[in-house]
């Protein structure tokens, strides 16, 4: 499971759009947002959003940004002329929160909502199942009373009509607030399952009446989901963390990824780092990445990435020279070699050895500066003429002068890991 921060205005979005689906017309979702972008015409916006120019708005950036309101990055009971001129003031300009510098390019216009009464209400994906956490209590303080959250756990492939919502969570609530908050965390934790959420925040949601809005959000995707509930999610995007924009290399990957129909992924995270991974599939992207910190080599980790769906050899050619030009590019400092994972679990419909056509002829390509950086390679792969594909790349080894160690699915993917990383140097 990857998860990816999505946008507030996209999270609501889809709310917006998949409301009804799961709470009919009990619970009326009253939240509407607009958005801006460098390419945005603040005049033709109105075009569809008539109520920017009759409602008081609440104004904030978009950029996966917390506690917005701490740092001045919000903008409330307003007009539309006030909004536009406070986003142009910022727009294109960079922001320091905290210790992180970055642009603000997307910002995100509201209705304007007074509320009394705030509450907090997350989800959160983790190995036993799914955390609820609830508070009567929302707003910019939450943390500093995390005594008044409570908490409850929905197990792995347990029902949320099997749990009791309002006496485990809504105990101190009166009787007309409990049910009324039990319908909607009930029916919103059916959304953040069936969407492949991995965390969900409204801090605050305002309530009034039957009416419900989010005036906060912060969300986050399983992005192997894509495949199950893409059409679902409409036009998601992934953006990167506030303050790091994306690599040339990572520009690359992406519009080799937007011009096949295979999925091509890469994050780095260490450009100077001494283990490599070029992963076959989402899932097993995961298991290295999360084998590799257990065994206590994060910070050594260079990237984050996948190829999958069965891309053609060329394609995986142009991915794995990507790889392959980050990984040689700099000898570990302490002498130590630089180790490539080639990891994949067993493919369903992957034919293995025309992928692994594409990565040994990268492979070729680099020979001179991989054996310059003292490279060594581990392979574990399997599926469809796997035995073939493992065969040309133990001829490779031996035709590079590298150490490349093969496997197929006799040895599990953490296991292989483990072989790479506590080998005796």
């Amino acid at each position: 499971m990857a998860q990816r921060a999505i946008r507030e205005y996209d999270a609501k979005k889809m709310l917006e759009r998949l409301w009804k689906s799961y709470f009919g017309e009990t619970l009326i979702f009253s939240g509407k947002a607009a958005q801006v972008t460098p390419g945005t015409d603040l005049e033709q916006l109105i075009t569809g959003n008539e109520w920017l120019e009759r409602e008081k708005l609440a104004v904030k950036p978009d950029e996966l940004i917390g506690k917005r309101g701490k740092h001045g990055l919000i903008l409330l009971n307003t007009d539309f002329k006030e909004s536009k001129k406070w986003i142009y003031e910022r727009m294109g300009k960079p922001v320091t929160v905290g210790q992180v510098t970055g642009v603000l390019n997307h910002f995100i216009i509201e209705p304007f909502l007074p509320q009394s009464v705030e509450y907090y209400l997350a989800i959160k994906s983790n190995r036993a199942g799914d955390t609820i956490y609830f508070s009567p209590a929302g707003g910019v303080d939450i943390e500093e009373n995390w005594e008044r959250v409570a908490s409850i756990l929905v197990p792995v492939a347990a029902s949320i009509n099997e749990v009791d919502v309002a006496e485990k969570l809504l105990a101190d609530l009166s009787g007309g607030e409990k049910k009324f908050l039990a319908t909607f965390i009930k029916g919103i934790f059916k959304f953040y399952e069936d969407l492949h959420f991995t965390f969900l925040e409204f801090n605050p949601l305002a309530v009034n009446g039957n009416r419900v809005a989010p005036l906060d959000v912060k969300a986050r995707l399983d992005d192997t989901a894509f495949y199950e509930c893409g059409r679902k999610w409409g036009q998601v995007s992934f953006p990167p963390p506030f303050g790091r924009e994306p690599s040339r290399e990572e520009v690359y990957v992406k519009e080799l990824d937007e011009g096949t129909g295979a999925s091509l992924k890469l994050t780095i995270l260490n450009p100077k780092g001494r283990v490599w991974t070029m992963n076959a599939g989402g899932g097993a992207s995961v298991v290295y990445t999360d084998t590799i910190v257990d065994l206590g080599f994060a910070k050594d980790l260079g990237n984050y990435g996948e190829y999958s769906g069965n891309p053609p050899a060329e394609i995986t050619y142009k991915y794995a020279r990507t790889i392959l030009d980050l990984f040689t590019r700099e000898k570990d400092p302490e002498r130590k070699p630089k180790i490539l994972l080639l990891g994949g679990g067993i493919a369903n419909f992957t034919d293995v050895a025309q992928t692994l056509t594409g990565i040994a002829q990268a492979l070729t390509e680099y020979k001179d500066k991989l054996k310059a950086v003292n490279a060594r390679i581990y392979l574990r792969r399997g599926g469809p003429n796997w035995q073939e594909g493992l065969r040309k790349m133990k001829e490779l080894g031996k035709n590079l002068d590298v150490p490349i160690e093969v496997h197929g699915p006799e040895i599990p993917m953490t296991r292989i890991v483990r072989v790479a990383l506590e080998e005796k140097e």
